[in-house]
C-alpha cells in the first residue's frame, strides 16, 4: 500500500514536468523565431531602400544616354521611356521590380550617321545587345552595393548589435537575389513583341512597328526605327545646337498651349515637355472643350495633375460652367477681364465673347474688325485704369491684336495654325497652333493637323520675351518631331501706342456676348445653334 502510494506519486511527477519543459521551450522557441523574423523583415526593409537609391545607372545604349532604374512593382516588368512621345510598357519579367529605362539624351551626330549608313544600322543590333547588357550588370551590382549597406546600417540601428546587423545584411543580400533569379527565371523575350504604348505613341504604334512589321518586315521596321531615332534625337540636340542663346537657371520658363480639343495626348505632350524644360508656368489660351459640357469636365481634371501653376482664358468651345471647372483646381488661375501675377509676371486675360459649340469660326456672324474693335475698347480699359501688364492672353487673334501697344506680348490661337506678327507699335502678336491636334478636327483634313507647343523664355528681372523654342510633333501620323530656336531681335524694345482708327468698325447687330451682363441665361446649349454664312478670314492658316 505504501509501496503503491510512492510508485503512484511520481507517477504524475514526470507529466507536470514535461508539460512545464514543453511551456518553457516552445515560449523561447516563439521568441527565438519571432527575433529571426524581425531580423529578417529588417534587412528586407534596408536592402528595398538600398536598391532603390543604388539601383540607378545612366549608360550609353546606340547613339542616346538612357537612365536604367529600378521601381517597386506589383507585377514587374519593363517601362521605355521616350519624352515627350510617350512610353513602352512590356511584360518582360514578373516580381516585385520593375525596370524603368528613360531617354536621357540622344546624340545628333550618331544618330545622323545612323541613319544614313545602312552597315551601322546592321551592327546596331549587337551593339545595342551588349551596351545593355553592360548597363544591367552595372546596375545590379550597384543596387547589391547599396543593398548591402543598407541592410547593415538598418540593422544595427534597430538591434545595436552587429551579429543581428550581420544576419540583416544578409537577408538584404537573400532578398535581393531571389527577386533576380525570379526576374531571370521568368523573363519571356518574345514580351518586345507586344509591347503597350502610351502618350503620343498610343495614336501611332505602327510608328515603332508592331508583330507582324517586326517579324515579316524587319528592313521597313528597322527604317521607322531609324527615322523615330532621327526625329527624337532632333527634338533633344536642337537647344545644345543652338548655342545663339542659352537659357540660363535665372531664365522664366513658360509653356503656351491651345486649342486641346479634348485630346488626351495633349495631357501627356505637356507633362513631358513640362519636365523636360523645367517649366514653371503653363498659359491655355482657350478651347480646352469641344462643346462645354458638363460630362467634359472630367477631361479639365487633369490640370491638377500638372502641380504647377496653370493660366486659362474661354474659348469659343468652353462655356462659363467649362470656365468654372477649371477655377476649381488649385493650380488653376482663370482670367476673364482682369490682371494677376504669376510666377512673377503679371498676366491680363479675356474670355471670348463667342460661345459656338459645334460650330467653327465660318459660322460665326462676328467679323474680324469687330473682333479687333472689342479688343481696342478692352485695351482703352486697361490703359485707362494705370494697369501695365507683361502680356496679355486672348482667344481669336482678331481680339489680341486690339491690344497693340498695352503690352510687349499677346497671346493667343484659335486658327488651329502657329505664327507670329510684330506689330508696328511694339506688340507681338503671338498665335499658338493646336496643341491636341484639333482634337477629332484633326481627321476632317487629309493632312493631320500637328500638335504644337511653344516653350517661352522670359527675363526674370526685366519680364521680357527673350527667346522661344517651338515644338512640333506630327499629329495623329505622328510622322516627325521637331524643335526650332526663335530669338527676339529686340527683348527690351519700346511699346509705343497704336494711331488711332478714323473709322472705327460698326458693331454687329447680333454679337453672342460683349461683357458678362450680356451672357445669355445658359452657359451650355440645349439644342445645336443656327449657323450662318462664313465671314471672310482675315488671317492666313484655317480658322477653327
Amino acid at each position: 500500500m505504501v509501496f503503491g502510494r510512492f510508485r503512484d506519486r511520481p507517477s504524475g511527477r514526470p507529466a507536470a514536468v514535461a508539460r512545464f519543459l514543453r511551456t518553457r521551450l516552445s515560449g523561447a522557441a516563439r521568441r527565438r523565431g519571432t527575433g529571426v523574423l524581425l531580423v529578417i523583415l529588417v534587412g528586407l526593409a534596408g536592402g528595398l531602400i538600398g536598391t532603390l537609391l543604388g539601383g540607378r545607372v545612366e549608360t550609353p545604349i546606340g547613339p542616346a544616354d538612357v537612365a536604367l532604374s529600378i521601381r517597386p512593382s506589383s507585377n514587374g516588368g519593363t517601362t521605355v521611356q521616350i519624352p515627350p512621345l510617350g512610353s513602352l510598357q512590356f511584360d518582360s519579367h514578373w516580381g516585385p521590380l520593375r525596370l524603368e529605362a528613360q531617354v536621357a539624351e540622344l546624340h545628333a551626330e550618331p544618330a545622323r550617321k545612323l541613319i544614313e549608313d545602312d552597315a551601322a544600322l546592321d551592327r546596331l543590333t549587337d551593339q545595342i545587345a551588349g551596351q545593355l547588357r553592360h548597363g544591367v550588370v552595372v546596375l545590379v551590382v550597384r543596387a547589391a552595393v547599396f543593398a548591402t549597406v543598407f541592410g547593415f546600417l538598418a540593422g544595427l540601428l534597430v538591434f545595436r548589435n552587429w551579429r543581428r546587423a550581420l544576419l540583416s545584411t544578409g537577408s538584404a543580400l537573400g532578398g535581393l537575389l531571389a527577386t533576380c533569379l525570379l526576374a531571370y527565371a521568368t523573363f519571356t523575350p518574345q514580351s518586345i513583341n507586344e509591347p503597350r504604348y502610351t502618350g503620343l505613341l498610343a495614336n501611332a504604334p505602327q510608328v515603332v512597328g508592331d508583330v507582324q512589321s517586326i517579324v515579316a518586315r524587319f528592313s521597313e521596321y528597322r527604317g521607322q526605327l531609324a527615322r523615330l531615332v532621327g526625329n527624337v534625337s532632333r527634338l533633344y540636340a536642337a537647344t545644345s545646337t543652338l548655342p545663339t542663346y542659352e537659357p540660363d537657371p535665372s531664365t522664366l520658363r513658360v509653356l503656351h498651349v491651345s486649342d486641346i480639343h479634348l485630346n488626351p495626348a495633349a495631357w501627356d505632350v505637356i507633362r513631358s515637355v513640362s519636365d523636360q524644360f523645367r517649366i514653371e508656368l503653363i498659359i491655355d489660351s482657350g478651347d480646352l472643350t469641344d462643346h462645354g459640357s458638363a460630362p467634359e469636365d472630367r477631361f479639365i481634371g487633369d490640370i491638377k495633375k500638372l502641380k504647377i501653376p496653370y493660366v486659362f482664358v474661354r474659348g469659343n468651345h468652353d462655356s462659363k460652367d467649362t470656365q468654372e471647372a477649371v477655377a476649381e483646381h488649385k493650380n488653376a488661375i482663370v482670367l476673364d477681364g482682369e490682371t494677376k501675377e504669376v510666377a512673377g509676371l503679371r498676366i491680363h486675360g479675356v474670355g471670348d465673347p463667342r460661345f459656338t459649340p459645334d460650330k467653327t469660326t465660318r459660322d460665326d456672324d462676328v467679323t474680324a474688325a469687330q473682333l479687333r474693335a472689342l479688343g481696342t475698347r478692352q485695351a482703352q480699359a486697361l490703359r485707362a485704369s494705370g494697369d501695365a501688364p507683361d502680356l496679355v492672353v486672348v482667344h481669336d487673334p482678331n481680339q489680341g491684336a486690339g491690344f497693340s501697344g498695352v503690352t510687349p506680348l499677346v497671346l493667343s490661337g484659335h486658327t488651329h495654325s502657329r505664327r507670329t506678327e510684330l506689330l508696328p507699335t511694339g506688340t507681338r502678336l503671338f498665335v499658338q497652333g493646336s496643341t491636341g491636334g484639333a482634337g477629332l478636327r484633326g481627321l476632317e483634313k487629309e493632312e493631320p493637323t500637328p500638335i504644337e507647343l511653344s516653350v517661352l523664355y522670359f527675363n526674370r528681372t526685366t519680364k521680357r520675351l527673350q527667346g522661344w523654342d517651338d515644338l512640333r510633333l506630327g499629329g495623329l501620323g505622328l510622322s516627325s518631331a521637331q524643335i526650332e530656336r526663335h530669338l527676339e531681335p529686340q527683348p527690351d524694345r519700346p511699346v509705343t501706342q497704336p494711331t488711332p482708327d478714323p473709322t472705327p468698325a460698326a458693331t454687329p447687330s447680333r454679337w453672342p456676348s460683349l461683357a458678362p451682363t450680356e451672357w445669355p441665361t445658359f452657359s451650355r446649349p440645349a439644342t445645336t445653334p443656327t449657323t450662318t454664312p462664313p465671314p471672310a478670314s482675315p488671317t492666313p492658316g484655317p480658322s477653327r
